[in-house]
């Protein structure tokens, strides 16, 4: 431990103890910073080194010009590395591959070890293959472990061959949630020395920790492998958007109602790879759950973070959740020390600022596919009614109560454009042709009903987001046991689930006696873990999806998560609603979207109608019951033995070893072949000529439509592979599941079953035209890509507005790579999917400001020539490069954005820099 050139370091005493710290009031400017920006000043005082940090780096944050574009690039250290499954076992596989290229280029493997804490939690892998009855979640459970022995078996192995690596078991919570209620330690204590707890992961929702002052985000998986290996990461100094509350919300919003209102909001004002810093009054009035909502759905404002400073407020959840009064006295003395401490009448200078009253917050929706879709629930069935004439052939039937229905008014039919590319088409701006089919269904049970447009398939309270909030989660239960006290429950043609975000949730239900209710209703506990969140639904009944099917009925599902994305929640339901646990109860009594559900009855009871407002629990009811039912003892219980893990976990079998042992067979996990001739050093960076365009793209192309996570359809490409291995359709699990296998992903990459390749015409799903072909015919992309692949003809994808918008998902860039696309062009990019890209080595490049494919009348067809990018071999980075299209031409932006990113392109990606290094070492 050694004095930076600030000589900023000093002594804390905290009771009997003394702590090193790097005190931030030894840089001149630190004062007036944003608490986000203050926890990256500490992290280079501590990392200075003369190389990576130096001091001019240090003085350039310590003077932060607020108002001035980002241009100076840092070099960010995090404290620890979280991950979840789904993008971790990837990570896991990856590093195993490393530790063979080490050994083969004549290095020493065991370096490729993690250098500070990694913890992995199993959360994605639990499908909701029972539900609505007492034995669910054991049932569950157990179909998960069969599916994934293998992939358990190899983390086990990992969790035993890496240092600093370890896995929290099935069946214990969702990560965020486990890493704010356990794993976060808002400041550490490490080696006597005490700093912030910063924590990147592979997971976009990583930022939920922001909600108790860990500064955090998420990563793509390559780029945390990196973390592990103690790279940092590059970084430009952001911009900061301090975000004011005031007020305090009032009775009957929600949690969930905020952040969408605070998601339309950033939407709308454009946070793209800014900082938001919540600051003002109103943030005390604000419960640590309610900040941790908004943190956790920051991807969804597309900031890298959302954070609120330590206060009272965060001292009372840590004692809550059971850390030790020692580590309390820690976190106030540092907070308080260095300046990180909230002090609601201080203003820090920030670049842009925003405010909300929170008494203006309404009841509110999300969809029918975008998070930052808001809709008031008074306005919610008007809404349905007009928003689903895009998805029905045909709108059939007349209005039901048209001439006493309203919605804002419009001078003009209004425009939709779907997100995914389709082309503008006129709809009724006022919903009043509500479309009819109705199908009559009839169970093996013998229970029979119709079903039409609008009935919910999916009633899910699901996802990190709010099964993390007591407040919402006792409001859903309590709406519950009042309805049926009313003789209510669920329609029969709704999948219901409740998937808490840990134990301790299950736990206050069973001490408030309020968990008979949830059951009674259809919502009994079917796992922990973020099931239909991640489309992780499982399968609607068959006699539900083949009426779906058969009669091409848009169906919708309404869940309490974060994304709601095309393709994502279930292959059966078209649209999809985020919406309060309570709303999601609501909407499964009633049965349908097409209800206005504020002042329609929901439901017939046993003495009449019954109306939300019947039901509705009282916010001091709620207050009263999470106060008594929520104490420290059970974070306690929960977490005494958190890496130890049930029989299930304890008794699998796992091989030896520092090196894992393949095996070929498998069809979960294969060694990664991104080393595979791999030179010592790299090969110089080259010019793209003669690429073919593999998929033309609209806007708000998502991570989902690249690499879906959901369910194999039979006939793909991924399922081919999967038969031919032996596999038997109901064992085909998931593509989340399968990301240790990189042919499984690669035959899933660009198969999401709503993807709109503009290539085609009305054509839905994992399709191209294939120019290697005469007539170039319709083919799968991943077998046109094997053609092109022989042919040695390059790749582009070409896209609209935010590129690679939602989930951290690396398997997005590793598929777009290993199909052999080399650049891709488009009009803007979602921070985290750019980033892997380069983390790749595939070139992102962005068209001009006005420029599009359509307005330069790229068609796909044409030939493509991209040259300038052979600038990089100076050592600089080109502002931009040349792109001819057959007879067009024009210059598009280069989006490598630091010198750092440029390393990891000119070595053909982030993780063949980091292991030439460790080589060169």
């Amino acid at each position: 431990m050694s004095a930076n050139s600030f000589g900023s370091l000093d002594k804390l005493q905290v009771g009997d103890r003394s702590y090193d710290i790097y005190r931030l009031d030894a840089v001149e400017g630190s004062a007036r910073l944003p608490y986000s920006l203050k926890v990256l000043l500490e992290n280079l005082l501590r990392t200075e080194d003369g190389a990576n940090v130096t001091a001019e780096h240090i003085r350039a944050l310590g003077q932060w010009d607020a108002k001035a574009q980002p241009s100076k690039e840092i070099q960010f250290t995090p404290a620890r590395v979280i991950m979840q499954d789904f993008t971790g076992v990837p990570c896991v596989v990856d590093l195993a591959t490393m530790r063979e290229a080490v050994r083969d280029l004549g290095g020493d493997a065991s370096k490729i070890n993690p250098l500070a804490p990694a913890e992995m939690v199993i959360d994605h892998s639990v499908i909701v293959d029972y539900f609505g009855s007492p034995d669910a979640f054991e049932r569950n459970v157990q179909r998960e472990y069969e599916r994934n022995r293998e992939r358990y078996q190899f983390l086990r192995w990992g969790q035993t061959a890496f240092d600093e690596f370890k896995v929290v078991p099935p069946g214990t919570g969702i990560v965020h949630q486990v890493n704010i209620e356990h794993l976060a330690r808002v400041v550490f204590d490490r080696n006597g020395v005490a700093y912030p707890d910063t924590c990147v992961g592979t997971d976009s929702h990583t930022t939920m920790e922001n909600g108790i002052g860990v500064l955090g985000w998420g990563v793509g998986g390559i780029e945390a492998e990196a973390a592990m290996l103690g790279q940092p990461i590059s970084m430009l100094i952001p911009r900061v958007v301090g975000f004011k509350l005031t007020g305090e919300l009032p009775a009957g919003t929600t949690a969930t109602d905020l952040v969408l209102t605070i998601t339309e909001m950033l939407r709308e004002h454009g946070v793209v790879g800014k900082f938001v810093e919540f600051y003002g009054e109103g943030v005390h009035a604000l419960p640590l759950a309610n900040r941790a909502t908004i943190g956790n759905m920051s991807p969804e404002f597309g900031s890298t973070c959302a954070i609120f400073p330590i206060d009272d407020e965060t001292l009372s959840y840590l004692r809550l959740t059971g850390r030790s009064e020692e580590q309390i006295a820690l976190v106030e003395a540092y907070a308080k020390a260095q300046g990180l401490w909230l002090d609601p009448s201080v203003e820090p200078e920030f670049s842009e600022y925003l405010e909300l009253d929170l008494a203006t917050v309404v009841p509110s929706l999300a969809g029918p596919k975008r998070p930052q879709d808001r809709i008031s629930l008074a306005d919610a069935k008007q809404t349905w009614r007009r928003d689903v004439q895009n998805y029905v052939a045909s709108v059939q039937g007349a209005a039901d109560e048209a001439s006493n229905e309203s919605f804002p008014a419009s001078d003009s039919p209004a425009i939709s454009r779907d997100t995914n590319g389709d082309k503008p088409r006129h709809v009724d701006p006022n919903g009043s042709s509500r479309p009819h089919n109705r199908v009559p269904v009839t169970l093996d049970d013998g229970t029979t009903f119709e079903l039409d447009h609008g009935h919910v398939a999916v009633a899910a309270i699901t996802s990190c987001t709010n099964t993390s909030n007591p407040y919402v989660m006792i409001g859903a239960a309590l709406l519950a046991k009042n309805a049926v006290e009313k003789g209510l429950t669920r329609k029969p043609w709704v999948k219901t689930s409740l998937a808490p975000g840990s134990q301790v949730v299950t736990d206050y239900y069973e001490r408030s006696g309020l968990a008979p209710y949830l059951d009674k209703i259809g919502f009994n506990l079917v796992g922990y873990g973020c099931t239909t969140c991640i489309g992780n639904t499982g399968p609607l009944q068959p006699e539900i999806s083949k009426a779906v099917n058969d009669n091409d009925l848009a169906v919708t599902a309404v869940l309490s998560g974060n994304r709601n994305f095309e393709g994502r929640i279930s292959p059966d339901v078209k649209m999809n609603y985020l919406a309060s646990p309570p709303l999601v109860i609501a909407y499964a009594l009633a049965g349908t979207m097409d209800i206005d559900i504020l002042n329609d009855p929901i439901a017939e009871g046993t003495d009449g109608p019954v109306y939300l407002r019947d039901i509705w629990p009282a916010p001091e009811e709620v207050a009263s019951i999470v106060e008594s039912s929520i104490g420290q003892e059970m974070f306690a219980q929960s977490y005494a033995d958190v890496f130890k893990g049930d029989q299930r976990w304890a008794g699998l079998d796992i091989p030896s070893g520092d090196l894992f042992e393949w095996d070929a067979a498998s069809t979960y996990v294969r060694k990664a072949p991104y080393f595979d001739g791999m030179t010592a050093e790299p090969e110089p960076v080259t010019d793209i000529h003669g690429a073919r365009v593999l998929a033309k793209l609209g806007d708000s192309v998502t991570t989902d439509h690249i690499s879906p996570a959901g369910s194999i359809k039979v006939g793909t490409p991924a399922a081919q592979y999967l038969q031919d291995n032996g596999v038997a359709v109901k064992d085909f699990n998931s593509y989340g599941s399968r990301r240790g296998n990189h042919e499984v992903m690669i035959r899933g990459t660009f198969a999401n079953i709503r993807l709109r390749n503009q290539l085609l015409d009305g054509v839905e799903g994992g399709y191209t035209r294939d120019f290697t072909q005469d007539g170039a015919p319709q083919s799968f992309i991943y077998d046109a890509a094997q053609n092109y692949a022989a042919q040695g003809t390059p790749l582009v994808v070409i896209a609209g507005k935010e590129y690679g918008s939602g989930s951290s998902r690396d398997w997005a860039a590793k598929g777009t790579a290993l199909l052999g696309v080399r650049a891709v062009i488009a009009q803007s990019y979602e921070r985290i999917h750019r980033s892997n890209l380069i983390g790749l080595g595939v070139l992102p490049l962005q068209f001009k400001d006005g420029d599009s494919a359509e307005s330069l009348g790229l068609t796909g067809t044409e030939t493509f020539d991209i040259t300038g990018v052979t600038a990089l071999n100076e050592g600089g980075v080109p502002d931009e490069v040349t792109v001819k299209a057959d007879g067009k031409e024009f210059t598009a932006i280069v989006r490598i954005d630091t010198p750092g990113e440029a390393d990891y392109y000119r070595n053909g990606g982030i993780l063949q820099y980091v292991l030439r290094n460790l080589i060169g070492k």
